[in-house]
Order: C-alpha cells, then structure tokens, then sequence
C-alpha cells in the first residue's frame, strides 16, 4: 500500500522544482501517494497569518508527512514565520541538516567531509520570547529545558548508531551561560554514557564553529541548541561548495517536514533555470524515514551519477569543467535517464535500512526528579533614569518596618550598587532576600506606592540547597 505524503509546491521557484523532485520520485518507483496542499504568500494573502489553512492542516496531520519546497513570509506586521508554525504545532524537535563534499565536482577548499547537523528545532532564543521592558531596553528570553536536551542529544547518538557514524561532538557556551548552555552540556555528557560504542567530544561553539571552517573533516555528527544549529548548518553548507544542494528534515514523535535549505529565489522563479538538487536530497531523506531504502539510493546515486557526468544547472556550471548546462527539467530527466547507475568516484550513498530512530528510545528515559525548592528572594526590574543616584531606594529599604533587604543593584548584569560603576541605559535590577511569596508581594506594593515603575519580576529559588541563579 502507498505511503500517503503531503506535498506543498511553496512560492517563487519552489512550483518548478518540486515538479522536478516528483517526476525523479515517479520514475524511481517510489511508492507514495500524493495529497498537494497550497502554503506560503498566496496564502498569506488571504488573510492565514501563518501562511497555512485549516485544509492543509488537516493534510499535514492525515498523512503525517510533508513534503515543502520553499515559501516566502511577506515582510509585514502581522505575518508569522510558516516554518516556526510547522515546527511548533508539528512538536519537530530535531532538524537534521547533512552537508558533504562532493568535490571534485564541486570546487571546495575541503575534499572529504560529511558532517550531520542536529539541531534542537524548539527552544532557545527560537522560541520567540522577546519583551521591551523599557524606551531602551529589549529583551530575549533564551529557554533551554534538561528534558528536550536530553531528548535532542539522544537522537543525535541514535542517529550515529543506525548510520554507522563513529563520533557525535557537543557544541555549547557553559564558560558563559553556565545555567542554559550548561545543562545542555550535562544532558549530552548523561546521554554518551549510554553509547560507549560512539566517541563524544565537546568544544565551546566559538572555537568549535572556528575548527568547522578550517578542519570540517575531523567532524562527523554534531548536536547543539537551536540557534548555534541555524549558523552551523549554513556555515557547513556553505563550506561544501554549494549551500543550493543541501536538503532538511524536521522530526517528530509523530511527524516530519522536508525541505530544502534555501529560499525561495523569485528572482529566477518561473525561468526553468533552478536546481532542484536541495529539495531532491531532502526527498530522499524523506524516503528513508519512511522506510524506503533502496529508492533512496537509487535516487541519490542517479542524482550523484549526474553531477559527475558534469550536467549543471546555472548555479553550478563552469565552462570547461562541466559538460552540458540545463534547466531545471533538463536536470530532472537527467537524474532519471541514470537511475540504476552509480557514481565513479564520488561515495555512492549508503544507509541501512533499519534507519528509522526508535522512537521509544527518542523520549526522555527518566522524568525529571523533583527538588526540594525554597523560595529566597527575588530579582525586580525597575524604570530608571540615567542616573546611578540610588539614595531613594537604599533609604526605602533601610527603614525598620520593611522586611525585605535591598543586596543588589545590577545593570545588564553589572554591579552598579553597593559599589559605584557607571551605566548607559533605563533599567536597573534590585535583588532582594525574601522567604516568604507575601514578603514579595508587601514589596511590589511597596514599590508602586512610591511611583517606582516595576517591568519584570524573578523569583529566586534554592533547588536541593543550591541556588537555581548566579549570585
């Protein structure tokens, strides 16, 4: 029985590739069965402020598998990211980017390289919650959970497991942001220990992005948080030659969204000029996941076979280095007049066929252990002046009758109180001991009885006696 998969044709030139991947997918023999969905600016047009209907979600959530060519977000107050709407809604924890080198073919300074990128698709500074607290001050709230982590670093040994992959690298920041960054390096140190069969190595990501650039052969798989796993992915796809032939999976519990990495290029929309390589490489991604091994390899070793007989879209071709130039249909009947034919000397593509990421395996194992909380004081958020002239807060707080003790004054995390440092800026941070939930309250009144304008209040908490914030 055919695999049911939805299909979005996407906007500028994604209509005249995804043509192009399908007629491939046909004559491959790929055993799916094809429900198209309309997505992306048209739909936007019509008032769907995510760019999807209710129709195609329905789709999307039958067949639980979609396969999306490029879109375009209208600039414009109002328009939320199509993408961000999928992942989220779609629970897509996971995106999956591999990038090789497919030199010669493709001039690139790095002959040998095969990077996977996994890439945590929900939290972070991706989750997309930002506050102006001030005229001056903005702010982006950066979450990262032990369990998705946990989660995200799991899939990512999964996946070195099922692909015969030797080596998974962790790339954080817990020198800086020792709490969120921080337990995602102790979620990725507590998943290792369940695969000793797989080397696991960590680097901060500034000098881990730094030894990608110049040695991405010494990478295999890496796994990092969201918007670490945006750049990487780009750098890497860059660095193999072309960012135009690298394709993406976003996985589920439940569902999968593939897709190419680059956009939707109206610029050329329409002229039968596009390489579909992207969104061909992310079709065959997908026919892995769905279980059909053999149709991906023999697609990806046509499509391998083509680049080697040096037929080139535009964006690839070189007088005297290609043979031919073609559109972006010529292209496609290309890869399909070479199905059943293996490349000469670029890797054929080889994969078992027990790829599928168990997904019992993919959930958190263990549910978070609960901890002894205590509550002690609390971080408030006050408007500010530019003056570092404290004298109203310190005599408020020295008076007899208020409970609560004034410790701190930062600004943008500096100390500007007990000790004197200067700051540009309107806001301040007031931290205060407090044991009890009415203390805060008492204090929050306080404060605006004497026209002190509060913009963000956090609690301070004592998790099994160790403090849940730097002190």
């Amino acid at each position: 029985m055919s695999i049911p998969i939805t299909v979005a044709y996407g906007d500028g030139i994604g209509p005249e590739i995804m043509e192009a991947v399908l007629s491939i997918l046909k004559e491959a023999k790929a055993d799916v069965s094809i429900e198209s969905i309309e997505l992306g600016e048209r739909l936007y047009e019509k008032e769907w402020k995510s760019g999807i209907s209710d129709s195609s979600w329905e789709s999307i959530e039958r067949t639980k598998i979609l396969l999306k060519s490029p879109t375009t977000t209208p600039q414009g107050k109002g328009h939320k990211s199509l993408n961000v709407a999928l992942r989220k809604r779609l629970g897509l924890y996971a995106n999956i980017r591999p990038c090789v080198s497919y030199y010669p073919v493709i001039d690139t300074k790095f002959s040998h390289f095969n990077i996977v990128v996994v890439r945590e698709n929900e939290e972070d500074v991706y989750a997309g919650v930002e506050h102006r607290l001030t005229e001056d001050s903005y702010q982006c709230t950066k979450i990262i959970t032990k369990s998705a982590s946990q989660r995200i670093c799991n899939y990512a040994f999964e996946y070195a497991l099922k692909n015969n992959r030797k080596k998974v690298t962790c790339l954080i920041k817990d020198n800086i942001m020792k709490m969120t960054d921080g337990i995602f390096h102790e979620a990725f140190r507590e998943v290792a220990k369940n695969y000793e069969a797989i080397q696991a190595d960590h680097y901060l990501v500034d000098i881990g992005m730094a030894k990608v650039a110049t040695n991405p052969e010494a990478f295999d798989v890496i796994v990092t948080e969201n918007l670490y796993g945006d750049i990487l992915s780009d750098i890497v796809a860059q660095i193999s030659g072309s960012i135009g032939l690298a394709g993406s999976a976003n996985i589920g519990d439940e569902y999968a969204l593939f897709e190419a990495v680059h956009g939707s290029a109206p610029d050329i929309a329409a002229k039968n000029i596009a390489n579909p390589s992207g969104l061909l490489n992310a079709a065959v991604q997908m026919l892995v996941h769905i279980g059909q091994v053999e149709i991906a390899q023999l697609v990806s070793n046509a499509w391998l076979k083509t680049l080697e007989d040096g037929i080139h879209t535009a964006d690839l071709y070189k007088k005297g280095k290609s043979s031919k130039k073609v559109g972006t249909t010529e292209f496609a009947q290309s890869v399909i007049d070479n199905l059943g034919k293996k490349p000469k000397f670029l890797p054929e593509f080889l994969v078992s066929k027990n790829i599928q990421i168990n997904r019992e395996v993919s959930l958190l194992k263990e549910s978070i252990k609960q901890s002894i909380r205590k509550l002690v004081g609390a971080d408030i958020s006050i408007r500010w002046d530019n003056s570092a002239n404290f004298d109203k807060l310190i005599d408020l707080f020295s008076k007899e009758s208020i409970r609560i003790n004034l410790t701190t004054i930062y600004s943008k995390g500096l100390i500007v109180w007990p000790q004197s440092s200067k700051f540009v800026g309107d806001q301040i941070t007031c931290r205060f001991h407090a044991s009890q939930n009415d203390d805060i309250n008492e204090l929050l009144v306080t404060l605006e009885k004497e026209g002190l304008d509060v913009v963000k209040l956090e609690k301070l908490y004592y998790f099994d006696d160790k403090p849940g914030f730097f002190s």
